[in-house]
């Protein structure tokens, strides 16, 4: 196995695995019921992507740290992965230093405007004007987005309603790559994903759904855990992690679909939070 640096790796911790919607309750507490929010580390580069409801945690764990310069990426901002902002406390001080970055707003727009919708009265009694560790920035998915030195991040668009934007980061050798939110049967977009996600070590993806229920799902935006690992096969991605588990998904469902899933992809996860992969020639669970 070859041995990586631990402080110059490409390493991803889950805080939030779920969709939709918080899941609390003794069904989930194996899996987890927080919703979406990824911390990446690159070498000494600090990246969250999303910030549902498991950023609470993240925060909280970040503020005991010594502060350092951080990049908030959102796939996009429905509601299940910016609900955790005004209350990932990072954010409120000005000890840090956050830069928010999203793909999808609209040109006569701006992401500020967009979460100001949930940060304001009567539905939140803090104004993101409160916000003094972020600073609100903005691409076009499709861009590379030059964050930090020797850090490379790709983007593109995904299929997903209002729009939802996939990363692929390089570091140091390693690829982690996101697909969520993200909806299969678009054969043009299908096949920009397949190239997007080619060779990475580490593919979160969105797996919502069973192929056998998913008809009754079209048009709402997600995939299936059973493309996931057919995606994984063509595109010759080691470690899919099936990732944005349906609300109504039980701890015992998920292992039952992490058992098929690796039978049908040795190398397969289930996202659990807590879990930490490393990537590298060889990408290991480390947690």
């Amino acid at each position: 196995m070859t041995m990586i640096d631990p402080l110059d790796n490409l390493r991803i911790n889950f805080w939030g695995v779920r969709g939709s919607i918080p899941t609390p309750g003794k069904t989930t507490l194996r899996y987890g019921g927080e919703t979406t929010c990824l911390e990446i580390r690159a070498g000494p580069h600090l990246l969250i992507i999303d910030c549902g409801s498991g950023a609470r945690r993240l925060g909280w764990q970040m503020d005991q740290r010594q502060p350092q310069p951080a990049d908030l990426l959102f796939t996009h901002t429905h509601l299940d992965h910016i609900c955790g902002l005004p209350f990932f406390c990072p954010a409120y001080s000005p000890r840090f230093d956050i830069k928010v970055w999203a793909g999808h707003v609209p040109r006569d727009g701006s992401l500020e405007d967009m979460l100001a919708r949930l940060m304001s009265p009567p539905l939140f009694p803090v104004p993101t004007s409160a916000l003094r560790g972020c600073q609100f920035r903005r691409f076009t998915a499709g861009d590379s987005v030059g964050l930090r030195p020797g850090l490379t991040i790709k983007t593109m668009p995904l299929n997903h309603p209002g729009g939802s934007t996939a990363f692929r980061i390089e570091w140091g050798g390693g690829v982690i790559v996101t697909v969520t939110d993200h909806e299969h049967g678009n054969p043009e977009i299908d096949a920009a994903v397949a190239k997007f996600v080619e060779g990475a070590d580490i593919m979160v993806y969105d797996a919502t759904y069973r192929d056998e229920e998913y008809d009754r799902y079209v048009g709402w935006g997600h995939s299936t855990w059973q493309k996931a690992v057919a995606l994984a096969d063509k595109a010759g991605v080691s470690h899919p992690v099936l990732f944005h588990h349906d609300p109504t998904r039980t701890d015992d469902d998920l292992d039952r679909i992490g058992e098929q899933a690796a039978a049908r992809h040795p190398g397969t996860i289930v996202a659990r939070e807590g879990l930490e992969l490393v990537a590298g020639v060889a990408p290991v669970e480390a947690g």
